[in-house]
């Protein structure tokens, strides 16, 4: 059997979860506002390295700085703080910085990060003066996902209310927001050489779109829209492949255009899937859910998928993504560790790509 890195059970739920940019390192936010640090060995038990307390209720979004050097953390308690991971220490707080609880966070450059609000309302930072030097309002409902161009110029915000809007922070003003969809947009991935822009919704269905077509939508694909299943939270392993965690509990593997469901990496059984992350050598996905636990899964032969884009016939048969871990280091004097581990097989929903939509073999 392959091994993985062990399951990290919890006190309370894990609403947030961040890998480390160049260590194996995954830092946690909880319910009550705590934040832990944990070292990973590629086989074996996690260890707990860090513990910080600084929030006074729940911590929704954390993000490690481009340098892995200093920990960007968000709170229902409205604020943001800059930790420095060399002391553990506070190295800035803001403590009022938004209005409204912050829900989702991204790191836009080295010296940048976005936050969103409950209200709809998304503030660019400058953490080398501690200021806020952007806000824009042009959502009614909750930031739910981030996104930004190669080039850090194009931000890419959805929203509850069902609408992917484009602002080009560098000019400082909107240029362009989607039509009004009819379910809530809550997740976010950029594909196919940043061409494409992928977001999840409430109702099961991936809405497609081209880069810097930002008013309607190119293609859709109704993966697991009966029944619904909410696409929560989702991140891009390859130019092709997105993982992607669902409130069914399920975190699938799918291919865009043409859009198939390739299996189920792993899951929360009948636990929502709050949040996953990648780490930095994409070999690994960890996911947090309501069920008080952290888990891993080895992803590294997702890559080696190929993906035909003719109609497939109906099947039954459950597909066995596999894949393997190699070890990495951690910060000084941590334990190195190696080692593969299996990922789950397909679930009954991996059919419902056979009768989704008709041009799924074409790009727009």
């Amino acid at each position: 059997m392959d091994s993985k890195p062990s399951t990290i059970k919890t006190d309370n739920v894990t609403v947030d979860l961040c890998f480390h940019p160049k260590k194996d390192v995954l830092a946690t936010g909880d319910m009550e506002g705590d934040i832990r640090l944990y070292s990973y060995p590629a086989a074996g038990d996690t260890s707990e390295i860090m513990t910080l307390t600084h929030h006074k209720k729940a911590c929704r979004c954390l993000r490690f700085s481009n340098n892995g050097e200093e920990l960007y953390t968000a709170s229902k308690d409205k604020s943001i703080q800059i930790i420095d991971l060399n002391t553990g220490g506070v190295k800035h707080k803001f403590k009022k910085a938004h209005d409204c609880p912050v829900y989702c966070m991204l790191v836009t450059g080295e010296h940048f990060i976005a936050t969103g609000d409950d209200d709809g309302v998304i503030k660019i930072w400058d953490v080398r003066i501690n200021k806020e030097v952007i806000e824009i309002k042009e959502n009614e409902d909750f930031i739910s996902d981030m996104g930004i161009d190669p080039h850090k110029r194009m931000l890419l915000a959805t929203s509850g209310d069902g609408t992917l809007t484009a602002y080009n922070i560098r000019r400082k003003k909107l240029e362009m927001q989607s039509e009004l969809f009819d379910s809530e947009f809550l997740s976010i991935a950029q594909m196919k050489n940043n061409q494409k822009v992928v977001c999840g919704s409430g109702d099961g269905v991936f809405y497609l779109f081209n880069w810097g077509e930002w008013g309607n939508m190119s293609d859709m694909f109704p993966a697991l829209n009966s029944p619904p299943v909410s696409l929560d939270c989702m991140v891009a392993l390859t130019d092709d492949i997105i993982c992607c965690g669902c409130d069914d509990g399920n975190i699938r593997a799918i291919n865009i255009l043409p859009n198939r469901i390739i299996g189920v990496v792993g899951g929360h059984e009948k636990f929502p899937v709050e949040n996953i992350s990648l780490s930095y050598d994409k070999k690994l996905l960890a996911s947090c859910s309501h069920d008080q636990t952290i888990k891993f899964w080895n992803i590294d032969n997702l890559d080696e998928q190929r993906v035909s884009d003719k109609k497939k016939k109906k099947s039954n048969k459950s597909k066995l993504l596999s894949s393997a871990d190699k070890k990495d280091d951690f910060f000084s004097g941590l334990a190195e560790g190696g080692g593969a581990s299996n990922v789950s097989s397909d679930d009954d929903d991996s059919d419902d790509d056979d009768e989704s939509e008709e041009d799924d073999s074409d790009e727009n």
